[in-house]
C-alpha cells in the first residue's frame, strides 16, 4: 500500500483501540525507565510524538514546563484531552498531525519523545531526522519500541501484521542503534525492558485481521520453549502470555 493508504488503515486501526489501548496494564508501564533517560526538568519543553491517549506526555507533564502531544488519529487526542482533564492538567496540549513531516519548527523542543510508534513508520530514518530537525540543541531525543534480534523479526513481523494491519516492521536491535548513529547526536544511551501481556487482554484490545485472532493462539501456544518470535512466551496459572522486548535509545542533540 502507498504511504496515504497506510495512513488511512493507521487512523481505522487506532480509533478503534484508543480506548482499549489506554486501558492495557502493559502500556502504563517503565515510564520512569523513560524518564531516567529524558532528563526532564521544570524548564523543559517537551514534544511526544505519536501521543496516543497521554499516557506517556501526562506522566511526564508534573516535571516539565509544557508538553506537547502529537498524534494521528482525532480519536487519540480526545482520550488524551479527556486524560488531561481527568489529571487536572493544565500544562498539556494535543494537536493533530504526521510524524512526517512534523508540523513544528526548527529547534522548537528541549525534549522530544516518542513511544511505541517506530514499528509504524515506513520510513523510520526520515521520521529520526525529523525528531532531531525539531529539538533545540543540547535537547534529549528519546525513542522507546519494540526492538528484537535480526532472526526473529521477519517472524514477528508476521505476527503483528495479523493483529494489527497497520504495522509495519519491528526494528531489529543494529536497525535501532542505527537511528542514533547521526552526527547530530551524542552521549547515546540505551536501556531494555519488557511488557509482559496476557495475550487474550492483547487480542481483545486488538483488531486482527479477519481470522487472525485464532492464527495468533495457535502461533504463540505453539511457540511457548521455541521463542520463534522473539516475545518468550508462557502459560501462567493456564493463561497464556507473552513478553514484548522494548529497546528505549536516548541522545543529546549537539550544539
Amino acid at each position: 500500500m502507498d504511504a496515504k493508504q497506510h495512513e488511512t488503515l493507521t487512523i481505522e486501526q487506532f480509533t478503534q483501540q484508543a480506548i482499549p489501548f489506554a486501558k492495557l496494564p502493559g502500556h502504563s508501564t517503565a515510564l520512569d525507565i523513560l524518564a531516567d533517560l529524558a532528563c526532564p526538568d521544570e524548564n523543559t519543553i517537551m514534544l511526544d510524538v505519536a501521543c496516543g491517549p497521554g499516557i506517556v506526555a501526562c506522566h511526564f507533564a508534573p516535571s516539565v514546563r509544557h508538553v506537547t502531544g502529537l498524534d494521528l488519529t482525532p480519536e487519540m487526542i480526545r482520550q488524551a484531552t479527556q486524560l488531561q482533564a481527568e489529571r487536572g492538567i493544565t500544562n498539556a496540549n494535543w494537536i493533530e498531525g504526521t510524524a512526517l513531516p512534523l508540523p513544528f519548527d526548527d529547534n522548537e523542543f528541549s525534549l522530544v519523545l516518542t513511544r511505541y510508534s517506530f514499528h509504524h513508520f515506513r520510513q523510520p530514518a526520515a521520521v529520526m531526522k525529523e525528531l532531531i530537525r525539531v529539538c533545540m540543541p543540547g535537547g534529549r531525543v528519546v525513542v522507546a519500541d519494540v526492538s528484537l534480534p535480526k532472526p526473529q523479526t521477519v517472524n514477528y513481523d508476521k505476527l503483528e501484521m495479523l493483529r494489527d494491519p497497520s504495522h509495519v516492521h519491528a526494528l531489529s536491535r543494529d536497525e535501532f542503534s542505527a537511528l542514533f548513529l547521526d552526527s547530530a547526536l551524542s552521549s547515546v544511551q540505551f536501556a531494555e525492558y519488557k511488557v509482559d501481556l496476557a495475550l487474550e487482554d492483547q487480542i481483545q484490545a486488538s483488531f486482527p485481521v479477519e481470522g487472525g485472532a485464532e492464527r495468533i493462539r495457535r502461533m504463540i501456544r505453539e511457540d511457548v520453549g521455541v521463542n520463534l518470535y522473539g516475545v518468550n512466551a508462557y502459560f501462567d496459572s493456564g493463561s497464556l502470555r507473552y513478553s514484548i522486548p522494548i529497546v528505549v535509545g536516548a541522545a543529546t542533540k549537539n550544539g
